[in-house]
C-alpha cells in the first residue's frame, strides 16, 4: 500500500507510474478523498473545542445567576455531542474509503524497470547453459504417461481438470526435488525452514496484496479462510504487526508447501500437462530487510534460485519483467525461465520480486533502527526457489532418453536411494 503523504507530494510520479503499468491515473481521486477526510477531522476538532469551552461557560453563567444562558449552553453542548458522535461514524467511513482506494493502487516500479504493456517488453538479463536440442523431444506428459507414472485421467475423475497423479519413481523424483531445494537453501544460502499454515485469514492475504483485488484467483473455504496460493503469504506475514530489532535483519525464511490457485482467466492456456495446475508444490524464499539492503537482497535471492537450476544442470535465462507484466505488489521482478526441450521454449520456473515497503504498510511490519529514532517499515522480498512441479517437467524433458526413460540428475541421487534412471 502506498503512503498518502507520498501521493500528495508526488502526484505526477504516481500517475506516471500507473500509466507505465497500463492503469488509469489516481492521484487526484486519492488526494480528494484525503482532503475530505482532513476537512471532516477539522470540523470534529472545532466542535470538540467549542464543546469544551461551552462546558466551562455553563459554570460561569450559573454563577452569575443567568439560568437562561446556562440552558442555551447546555442545549448547544447536547447538539455538539450528537454532531461529534455522528461525525465519528463519518470519520470512520472516510478513513475506510481512502484505505480501500489506496489498497487498489499497485506498487511503484523502480526506475530501471523496462516500460511496456506486456511480456513482449521484458528484457533478457543473462542466459545460462546450452539448451538441449532434440528433433524428437517429447513433452513431459507424453513421457510420464508412457511410463505409466503420470495419470491425468484418474486425477480428473477425483478432482476435475488441472490436477495430476504421480506414481512410483516419478512421485519419488518430485519429492527428491523439493528436499534437494530445501537442503540447498537452508544449508548453503542461510534460509530458515518454516512449516506454515496452508489456511489463512482475510487480513493475511491482504497483507501480501492478494486481496482484495485478486480474490477470484484464490480458493476460499466454507469457514471464510483461504488456501494459500504460495507460501509467500504466511511467510511474509510472520512479521506482521511486529517491530523487529535492526540486528535481526535480514530475516530469511523458506518453506516447501502445496500451493492452490484457481487459475481464473487462464482457460485454454497450458491445458495439457503439469504447467498450470490448481494444486502444485513450490519452495518459497522470503526475505525481510532494512530499506537500504533490499536491492542487493533481490540480486542475492535471484542467484539462490538460479543455483537450483545450475545444480540440476538445466539451461535457463533470467529476464526482468516490464511494467505491464509485473505483479501488483512488486517494484521489480526477475523471472527465471527454464528451457523445456519438449516445448522448444523457455518457460517461467521462478519469479523473484522486491516489494519495498508496499507489503509492510499493509501488514504494519516495522523495525527499530540501530541508531535510534522511531520505527520504520521493513522491506519485503519473495521468490520461488523453485516451483517443484515445473522443475520436474524440466528434468523429465532435459534428461529424457530414446528408450523413454529419464536419467536422474546426480544431485538428486542421494534423495532417490541412488536411483540412476526412471524407466
Amino acid at each position: 500500500m502506498l503512503d498518502i503523504k507520498w501521493v500528495r507530494d508526488n502526484p505526477d510520479a504516481l500517475d506516471g507510474a500507473l500509466k507505465a503499468r497500463g492503469a488509469e491515473p489516481a492521484a487526484a481521486q486519492l488526494i480528494s478523498l484525503d482532503d475530505q477526510r482532513k476537512a471532516h477531522i477539522a470540523k470534529l476538532q472545532d466542535a470538540q473545542t467549542r464543546r469544551n469551552a461551552a462546558s466551562k461557560d455553563i459554570g460561569k453563567a450559573k454563577a452569575s445567576g443567568d439560568d437562561g444562558a446556562a440552558q442555551k449552553l447546555i442545549d448547544e453542548i447536547a447538539e455538539l455531542k450528537a454532531f461529534v458522535q455522528s461525525g465519528e461514524d463519518e470519520s470512520r467511513r472516510l478513513d475506510a474509503a481512502l484505505h480501500d482506494a489506496l489498497a487498489g493502487i499497485p506498487n511503484i516500479p523502480l526506475e530501471d524497470v523496462p516500460v511496456g504493456a506486456d511480456e513482449a517488453a521484458n528484457e533478457e538479463v543473462r542466459k545460462i547453459g546450452e539448451p538441449r536440442q532434440m528433433d524428437d523431444a517429447k513433452e513431459h506428459f507424453d513421457i510420464g504417461e508412457a511410463l505409466g507414472l503420470m495419470d491425468f485421467e484418474t486425477a480428473a475423475k477425483l478432482a476435475g481438470s488441472r490436477f495430476v497423479i504421480l506414481k512410483g519413481q516419478l512421485a519419488r523424483l518430485e519429492r527428491a526435488l523439493g528436499q534437494f531445494m530445501l537442503d540447498l537453501h537452508t544449508g548453503e544460502h542461510g534460509y530458515t525452514e518454516v512449516v506454515p499454515p496452508l489456511l489463512v485469514r482475510d487480513d493475511i492475504l491482504f497483507g501480501t496484496a492478494q486481496l482484495p483485488k485478486f480474490a477470484e484467483d484464490q480458493f476460499r473455504t466454507t469457514d471464510d479462510r483461504w488456501l494459500i496460493p504460495t507460501a509467500e503469504v504466511p511467510l511474509t506475514n510472520l512479521v506482521r504487526e511486529e517491530i523487529i530489532e535492526a540486528s535481526e535483519l535480514p530475516l530469511r525464511v523458506t518453506a516447501l508447501t502445496p500451493c492452490f490457485r484457481s487459475e481464473a482467466g487462464s482457460a485454454g492456456a497450458d491445458t495439457r500437462g503439469m504447467l498450470r495446475q490448481h494444486q502444485f508444490s513450490k519452495v518459497e524464499l522470503v526475505s525481510i530487510t532494512k530499506p537500504d539492503e533490499s536491492l542487493a537482497e533481490h540480486e542475492r535471492m535471484t542467484e539462490c534460485a538460479e543455483e537450483v537450476l545450475k545444480r540440476l544442470g538445466l539451461a535457463y535465462r533470467v529476464v526482468v519483467l516490464s511494467t505491464g507484466d509485473m505483479g501488483f505488489g512488486a517494484r521489480k521482478t526477475y523471472d527465471i525461465e527454464v528451457w523445456l526441450p519438449g516445448q522448444k521454449a523457455y518457460r517461467e520456473i521462478s519469479s523473484c520480486s522486491v516489494c519495498g515497503d508496499f507489503q509492510a504498510r499493509r501488514m504494519n511490519a516495522r523495525y527499530r533502527p540501530a541508531d535510534g529514532g522511531g520505527p520504520q517499515f521493513v522491506h519485503t522480498l519473495n521468490g520461488s526457489g523453485v516451483a517443484v512441479g515445473r522443475a520436474l517437467i524440466a528434468v523429465m524433458e532435459t534428461y529424457q532418453n530414446e528408450d523413454g526413460s529419464v536419467t536422474v540428475p546426480d544431485c538428486l541421487k542421494p534423495y532417490t536411494g541412488g536411483l540412476e534412471r526412471i524407466g
